[in-house]
Formats: structure tokens, C-alpha cells, sequence
């Protein structure tokens, strides 16, 4: 109610007088400025009787035809602060992060899945197709014929690829449940950097015109980033298979009953290898998108990324069979 009168009292102080009522035109103005003053301390809450006790010694008044705002000290530079802000904003839009979700179950979609389904049966299928060497010799033509009349297994091949069809599609799945904890734990800026398309981003960053160095550089970062997720959510699956393998599943007849302490330190070794295979998938997808755009912006970034992780593990046991390290 005292910011009401306030304000309607300035008002009428703004308005037209004559010259017989100046006297009351400066009484008018200074009764808004102290109605002004009382609505900002009534508001703070401390009270008019004891504002020399908080730091209040007094009102600043000052009258509206000067063109001032009234109010307690420091009010004018407080809103001349704000209305630079304001302006800053509409001059410098902030920069948005838009996130996008892909669905949970995007990995068991009629694309993705028949796909998945195909390189999986492929994978298996594929070597048994691969002819076998031939040879001069009697005896080994024998041998060779009566291999030929064995049947060939295409029961194992089935069961692999249904293995590895469940495996990638916990991975996917994985990944989209990791993609939701980190957009609801993580700042939008870094949700938007993990769930970026890396390829997407390879095309805009080709037309700023920069530098080969600095273009490779900046494509290897994002994909780290943008890798990085599905690296997690290959390693939690494969960490989950390790602990069915190591705790759960029984043993076989020619396998060795271990006791807890031994479970224990092979389950430690599985998952330390795990870690390291999948920190070299995700440095050399990264250095793989970074060379591969070098050719074209998207499918080179793409390329290199496939091919980098799968490259990783590899050279990660051949680093360390050279050096002669337990992976």
C-alpha cells in the first residue's frame, strides 16, 4: 500500500502547476520521495524508529524535476546496473544447449535391430565360408576328403551371434540410461558436450574455415566427449558379464573350482583389462575421427571413429604382450 502512494504521489508532483503553487509542488515532490524511501525500508523490514541501527542514517531526497530517481542511496546506480545487464543480454543472446534424447530403447528399433541382427550373423557366419587350402599329397587328400564329409557346426555360430546381438543392444540401452543420469546430474552445458553428434558437429566445424591443426584438434576433443558414454556403457555390460562369469555361472567339469579369494583376484584382473581396452578404444576413436576428417568432414569422422575403436583393444594387447604386462 506505501508503494501505491508513493507512486501516485510522484505523479501528481509531475504534473503542470502554476506559479501560486510552487510552495505545494515542492512539498508534494518531497512527501514522494519520503513516501518512496518509507515503502523500500517497510519492505526491508527494519523498522523507521530503528534504522539508524542498520545502517539507514537518513533519506536521500531528491526532487523529480531534476530528472533523478528517488529512492535510498545508491538506488540509481543499482537500476543503471540492471538496465546494462538487460541490454548486455539483448545485445549478446546467451548461447543454448539443446539436448536431445534419443529413445530408451532406440537400439531395439526395426533399423538399428536388423542391422545389429546382420553384422552380428555376418561376424560368425562368414568364416565358414572362407576356403580351405589345398594340397598335393595323397595323404592329405584322404584327410581332406574325409573332413569334407563331416558336417559342419552352425549350431555354435547361432549362439554367438545371439550372444553378441544381446550384447550390443545392452550396450545401446546402456548408454541411454547413462545419457538421462547425466542430463539430470550434470550441468546442461556438459550434458549437451556428452550427447553432441560428433559428425554433425565435424560439418559445422568445417565451414569456420580454420586451420588443419586446429580442426583436428577440435574434432578429436568432441568425439572424446561425445564417445565417451558409449565407452561407460560398453565397459558397465562387459563388467556385469564378467561378474556372471566369475560369481554365478557354474563351473564345467574341466574347469577348476575356485574359492572366493580366487574369484576374487581373477574377477580384479578381468575388470583391469576391461578398463584399460576400453580407455585405448576411446583415445584411439578419438585420434581416428581427428585423421579421418582429414578426408571428409562426416563420413571421414565417422570412419575414423569405427575404426579407432576397434583398433584400440587390439593395440592394447599388443602393447602389452610387448612389454610383457598382465591385461
Amino acid at each position: 500500500m506505501a508503494v501505491g502512494i508513493a507512486l501516485l504521489l510522484d505523479l501528481v508532483s509531475r504534473a503542470p502547476r502554476s506559479y501560486s503553487a510552487v510552495h505545494s509542488h515542492a512539498v508534494v515532490s518531497t512527501a514522494a520521495a519520503a513516501a518512496t524511501a518509507a515503502a523500500a525500508l517497510s519492505a526491508s523490514g527494519v523498522p523507521l524508529s530503528a534504522r539508524h541501527l542498520f545502517g539507514f542514517p537518513g533519506f536521500t531526497i531528491a526532487h523529480c524535476d531534476a530528472g533523478a530517481t528517488a529512492g535510498l542511496n545508491d538506488t540509481p546506480d543499482v537500476i543503471h546496473n540492471i538496465n546494462n545487464k538487460i541490454l548486455d543480454s539483448l545485445q549478446y543472446p546467451i548461447k543454448e544447449y539443446p539436448v536431445e534424447l534419443k529413445p530408451l530403447f532406440s537400439a531395439f528399433g526395426c533399423k538399428n535391430f536388423g542391422l545389429t541382427t546382420l553384422r552380428s550373423f555376418l561376424l560368425y557366419y562368414l568364416p565358414l565360408l572362407e576356403p580351405r587350402p589345398s594340397t598335393d599329397d595323397d595323404e592329405d587328400d584322404l584327410l581332406q576328403d574325409e573332413s569334407e564329409h563331416k558336417p559342419v557346426d552352425l549350431v555354435t555360430p547361432f549362439h554367438n551371434s545371439v550372444k553378441q546381438i544381446i550384447r550390443e543392444t545392452s550396450v545401446v540401452t546402456t548408454r541411454r540410461i547413462l545419457e538421462r543420469i547425466a542430463v539430470c546430474h550434470v550441468s546442461q552445458r556438459t550434458a549437451w558436450k556428452l550427447l553432441k553428434d560428433a559428425s554433425k558437429s565435424s560439418k559445422r566445424k568445417a565451414a569456420r574455415g580454420m586451420s588443419f591443426p586446429d580442426y583436428t584438434y577440435c574434432v578429436a576433443r568432441t568425439t572424446f566427449r561425445a564417445h565417451a558414454l558409449g565407452v561407460a556403457a560398453a565397459w558397465v555390460v562387459q563388467s556385469i558379464i564378467e561378474v556372471y562369469k566369475c560369481f554365478i555361472r557354474k563351473p564345467s567339469n574341466d574347469q577348476e573350482l575356485f574359492d572366493e579369494m580366487n574369484k576374487l583376484k581373477m574377477f580384479g584382473k578381468k575388470i583391469h583389462g576391461i578398463t584399460i581396452k576400453c580407455g585405448f578404444s576411446l583415445v584411439f576413436a578419438s585420434i581416428g575421427a581427428g585423421l579421418g576428417v582429414l578426408v571428409h568432414p562426416v563420413h571421414g569422422q565417422w570412419l575414423g571413429c569405427t575404426l579407432g575403436d576397434f583398433a584400440g583393444p587390439i593395440v592394447a594387447i599388443v602393447v602389452f604382450e610387448k612389454f610383457q604386462l598382465p591385461l
